[in-house]
């Protein structure tokens, strides 16, 4: 993780209350439809599984409100999505300044652009364990986020559980304007940097971010100073190569390689970037590089792990490698038959003894 230098006093900052001024946006510009207003969206589970893209560690903002539900917000948005009895999706628009902005909004959120059965059947093709996992993981999606939201909440994940990283992230976006309360959630439009400029780091530490706090002012000082501003500077990486993009992101304060690559794949079109971590490292040990097992991570090994995945699965590798993590967690695996997970044992015991 890098230091912060040259970061201004979090004394000199103006002092705010903990709670930020709860200001609802004018209901005179929002479209507020009734609860029972759902529009299909035209997509199946197999194209967007809500339970596996949205709790899966992509963002940290859309809450579940009902049994195959999700909320979030998208800019000045306030949508849920829910499974249909057939697995379809359908949308409910609850706050919008424009229904038809929201909806543009919400499938460029959803990646829609691309095919997700196209690339799952060419992951297949190359890989026969990919294709049994697609068979019970069908609808995993990569998330088209926007970059400074998907920044900040990847700084707050350092090192870090999800409940904590949530409470974080909650804490920041109740700087924005007040969108709306959907069973029992309070949702708000994530805040502007000026408006995150505000905030101490004394504050934030005072509200549990610990050490990342310097990190979140430090960061959002140097987007501010940046030419044209800062969002425009994250927004003009998503036309980058990807390691320009990874270097770029790494002068920021507390990004390293690995949030880095989380940013790039979930927020700027770098869909062959590959976050790797320590769960990543032994999926990687145990399919696509066993001569490596027992080896200690090392920056350099990180670069292998990478190029290993793109190898495999080419120019959408970040695609497969979301799913494979996927996978390895606990609420996934229990999805999956006992039969298939005794196999994976064996194989990975087999591995071991080699």
């Amino acid at each position: 993780m890098q230091s912060l230098k040259n970061s201004p006093s979090p004394l000199k900052r103006p002092r705010l209350t903990p709670q930020p001024p709860p200001t609802p946006p004018n209901p005179q510009t929002l479209t507020t439809n009734k609860p029972s207003k759902w529009t299909p969206l035209n997509l199946t589970q197999s194209e967007l599984s809500l339970p596996l893209t949205f709790p899966t560690g992509q963002t940290f903002r859309w809450k579940q409100t009902g049994p195959l539900q999700y909320t979030g917000p998208i800019g000045p948005h306030l949508i849920s999505l829910r499974h249909l009895q057939n697995g379809d999706v359908c949308y409910h628009i609850h706050t919008s300044p424009s229904e038809p902005a929201a909806k543009s909004a919400l499938l460029d959120f959803l990646n829609m652009g691309i095919s997700l059965g196209e690339l799952w059947e060419g992951f297949s093709a190359s890989d026969c364990r990919f294709a049994e996992l697609a068979k019970y993981l069908a609808g995993a999606r990569v998330l088209r986020q926007d970059p400074v939201e998907c920044l900040l909440q990847f700084l707050c994940s350092s090192n870090n559980n999800i409940a904590r990283i949530t409470k974080m992230v909650d804490f920041l976006a109740s700087l924005g304007s007040h969108l709306g309360k959907v069973e029992g959630f309070e949702f708000h439009e994530f805040p502007s940097l000026e408006r995150l400029s505000l905030v101490s780091e004394v504050e934030l530490r005072n509200a549990g971010f610990g050490y990342r706090a310097k990190y979140i002012t430090g960061t959002v000082d140097v987007l501010q100073s940046k030419h044209g501003g800062g969002v425009e500077w994250l927004l003009s990486l998503r036309k980058l190569d990807l390691q320009e993009v990874i270097d770029a992101l790494c002068t920021l304060p507390g990004v390293g390689p690995k949030v880095a690559a989380c940013i790039a794949l979930f927020s700027l079109d770098q869909h062959h970037a590959i976050p790797v971590d320590t769960h990543v490292w032994k999926i990687a040990t145990r399919y696509l590089l066993p001569e490596l097992a027992g080896a200690r991570l090392t920056p350099k090994l990180c670069s292998r792990v990478a190029e290993a995945f793109v190898s495999k699965y080419g120019k959408y590798a970040g695609w497969a490698q979301t799913l494979l993590f996927i996978a390895e967690l606990p609420s996934q695996k229990a999805i999956l038959p006992s039969d298939f997970c005794a196999i994976e044992e064996n194989k990975s015991a087999k591995t071991k003894e080699r």
